[in-house]
């Protein structure tokens, strides 16, 4: 057992220093700037598509930077861990709502009609 534990966790449980102490700052440092940079990229495909759609994909990324936030507080203790992944879930169930309404929206709304130059090319 304690070999598959190793395997599993590479010899580190959940009280080990090497977790609390480096490995989840860092990946919640690194998850909040890859998540401001994805949501970024949502507002900027969002300012040039002025769509009901992209503004719920947008939504839906900024989703990931709430998930992140709430990891960081309850690292900080400012959140218990119980409402903590209460939160998470919740965030994942309003990410696949959104995602979900936005592919809706995008095959139900009228696509505009191609002026003459467009159809000729």
């Amino acid at each position: 057992m304690k070999l598959l534990n190793i395997v599993l966790h590479l010899g580190v449980n959940q009280e080990s220093e090497l977790i609390g102490e480096i490995a989840l700052p860092t990946v919640l440092v690194i998850t909040a700037i890859v998540s401001l940079a994805i949501l970024g990229l949502g507002i900027a495909a969002l300012a040039q598509r002025r769509s009901r759609s992209y503004l719920l994909i947008t939504m839906a990324l900024g989703t990931l930077v709430g998930r992140t936030l709430v990891g960081g507080l309850a690292m900080g203790g400012m959140v218990s861990m119980e409402f903590h992944h209460l939160i998470e879930h919740m965030l994942d169930g309003v990410m696949a709502v959104l995602l979900l309404t936005a592919v809706y929206y995008a095959r139900t709304t009228e696509r505009p009609k191609l002026s003459t130059y467009e159809q000729d090319s």
